[in-house]
């Protein structure tokens, strides 16, 4: 909502992310490593201009370079065996 958004602004908040949860729950379920790669495509609903979808659009292009360049990258550092504990992220769990 927009007092959200502009609570978020008076704690100094610059980016207000809307796909993290529920996927890192489950991918913690499931004992996954996991990392989310977000792009920001638009002001949040505090700003007094709508934005439109062809403007959401015209950001998503421009950082898809940034994207490609980002998991081409990261990808060749992914370990075959990870070190951290996501695998056993449910040892000593209650369910």
């Amino acid at each position: 909502t927009r007092a959200e958004s502009k609570l978020f602004r008076q704690w100094g908040c610059d980016i207000i992310g809307m796909t993290m949860y529920p996927e890192v729950i489950l991918a913690r379920e499931a004992q996954m490593c996991y990392v989310s790669v977000a792009m920001v495509t638009d002001y949040d609903v505090w700003a007094e201009k709508p934005v439109s979808a062809a403007e959401v659009i015209e950001t998503m292009e421009k950082n898809s370079e940034n994207f490609k360049r980002l998991i081409m990258g990261a990808i060749p550092e992914i370990p075959d065996t990870p070190s951290c504990g996501c695998s056993s992220a449910l040892r000593g769990s209650l369910y």
